[in-house]
């Protein structure tokens, strides 16, 4: 079927999880998420990001080293920023992120009451995080939806001022 020019739901919604994660100061992973209700509305965004208030410019965002002296300890994870930004009842709704959840995340996707999630990369499937949020999104019974549609490429210049 042709579509007349316009994007599907899901590329609408991936591509805002995409736009969403260019927010992140991460120089090396960028997360992105959206939550979706059922009539498909737009509920909450989050990306990977410090807690509010932590100057990110003094916690370190490197990846190897003592943990303390990385980012894993301090980071917010994009799906948990957008369950806490929401203000809405999130029961039955869908979670659109650009990386597959960790166990943490997955734990907080469970308990808002999310029932699908549509990832776009899995690059972490093998490690036990990933095979912990699978077990656990099974049991919840939760779909998971590898995304295989159209990925929206943005291009960002700088608009001189007239």
């Amino acid at each position: 079927m042709k579509n007349n020019g316009y994007i599907s739901w899901d590329e609408y919604f991936m591509g805002i999880a995409l736009l969403s994660a260019q927010r992140s100061k991460d120089p090396s992973t960028k997360v992105g998420a959206c939550i979706v209700s059922q009539q498909k509305k737009v509920l909450s965004l989050g990306y990977n990001g410090m807690p509010i208030g932590i100057d990110d410019k003094v916690i370190p965002w490197g990846k190897d080293g003592e943990e303390l002296e990385t980012k894993y300890p301090y980071v917010c994870h994009a799906e948990l920023n957008a369950i806490l930004n929401s203000n809405h009842d999130l029961s039955g709704s869908r979670l659109y992120v650009t990386l597959f959840p960790c166990n943490e995340c997955a734990k907080a996707i469970i308990q808002s009451g999310i029932k699908e999630i549509v990832y776009l990369s899995d690059k972490y499937h093998g490690t036990n995080s990933s095979i912990a949020s699978r077990k656990m999104f099974e049991m919840a019974k939760i779909k998971m939806t590898h995304y295989q549609g159209r990925v929206l490429n943005f291009t960002f210049e700088e608009m001189e001022n007239e």
